[in-house]
C-alpha cells in the first residue's frame, strides 16, 4: 500500500540532495530538455564573488546540442576583464555567447573536476588555478528548488514566467538581481532553468600564485550582456536554450588560444 508519509520523506530527500550525488546522476544521464534550439544540461557553480573584486564560475555540461561534453571556468578579475576557459574551443563552449564582453580570446585547456565529499569539490586548471567550493542545503535554496521541481516544462521556456521565477530567486536567494532570460553578449537570446540549487558557504582559490581571499560580495554586480552572476555563491543542476547561432546577427567567437 503507497504510504503518503513514504512520499513526503522522498520528496524531503529529493529536495536535499547532495550536490555530488545530483552531478553524478545528471552526468550518467543527460537529459536535455526539447526544442530545436541550442541547449545543454548539467552542474555548475553559477556564480562566486571575491570580496577583493575577483569573480568565479564554472560550468561542467554532459550533453549540449552544440558541443562534445564540456567543462568551462569562467574568471573576471578586479578590472572587470573576463577570460573563459574551456576544454573545447570558443565556438564549442561558453565563449559562443559571451566572448564579445571580453577582449581576452578564449582558452582551451584541461579543466579537473572532483568531488572531495557530498558537499566539496575540487576545480583545477593544472599549473592555473586550484579553487576548492563547499556547498550547503539552506532553507532558501530548499524553497527554490521545490518550486522549480513543480512548475510545468512550459514555464522554463515564457519569457514572463521566467522573468517572475528570476525576481522570487533573486529577493529569496539574496543574491541580487537574476535575469534567467534575456539577451547574452554575442546576441543570442537565452534562457535557463536552475532546478536544484545549493548555496556556497566556504571557497579557496589559488589563481597563478595568487590567493583569492575571503569570498564576499562585489561593490557592482557582475553581468555579461543581460546574465547576471549572484552577488552569493550558488550551486545548480539546469538546464537552458540559446538561440541557434545566426552568422548575420550573432557575434562569432573566432579564435581560440591554448594555455601555455
Amino acid at each position: 500500500m503507497f504510504c503518503p508519509c513514504a512520499a513526503r520523506t522522498i520528496k524531503r530527500m529529493n529536495t536535499t540532495l547532495t550536490p555530488r550525488d545530483a552531478a553524478a546522476a545528471v552526468t550518467a544521464n543527460p537529459v536535455l530538455p526539447a526544442g530545436d534550439d541550442e541547449r545543454f544540461v548539467g552542474f555548475g557553480i553559477m556564480g562566486l564573488p571575491f570580496a577583493n573584486g575577483h569573480y568565479l564560475a564554472l560550468r561542467q555540461f554532459p550533453a549540449t546540442t552544440f558541443a562534445p561534453a564540456y567543462a568551462s571556468v569562467w574568471h573576471r578579475d578586479p578590472s572587470c576583464t573576463w577570460t573563459f576557459y574551456a576544454t573545447t574551443p570558443g565556438q564549442q563552449s561558453c565563449a559562443r555567447y559571451f566572448s564579445s564582453a571580453t577582449p581576452n580570446d578564449p582558452i582551451q585547456c584541461d579543466i579537473e573536476v572532483g568531488w572531495t565529499s557530498p558537499w566539496s569539490v575540487d576545480v583545477e586548471i593544472p599549473g592555473l588555478l586550484q579553487w576548492s567550493v563547499h556547498m550547503q542545503s539552506t532553507p532558501a535554496t530548499r524553497l527554490m528548488t521545490s518550486i522549480g521541481r513543480r512548475l510545468p516544462g512550459a514555464a522554463w521556456t515564457n519569457p514572463t514566467a521566467l522573468s517572475v521565477i528570476s525576481r522570487a530567486a533573486g529577493a529569496t536567494l539574496g543574491v541580487g538581481d537574476i535575469r534567467l532570460t534575456g539577451t547574452a553578449a554575442n546576441g543570442q537570446r537565452y534562457m535557463v532553468a536552475p532546478k536544484t540549487i545549493w548555496a556556497v558557504t566556504g571557497s579557496r582559490a589559488m589563481l597563478g600564485g595568487q590567493n583569492l581571499g575571503p569570498i564576499g560580495p562585489l561593490l557592482r554586480q557582475a553581468r555579461i550582456g543581460d546574465f547576471r552572476l549572484p552577488q552569493r555563491g550558488i550551486g545548480l543542476i539546469g538546464s537552458g536554450h540559446f538561440e541557434a547561432f545566426d552568422a548575420d546577427r550573432h557575434v562569432a567567437a573566432e579564435r581560440t588560444l591554448a594555455l601555455t
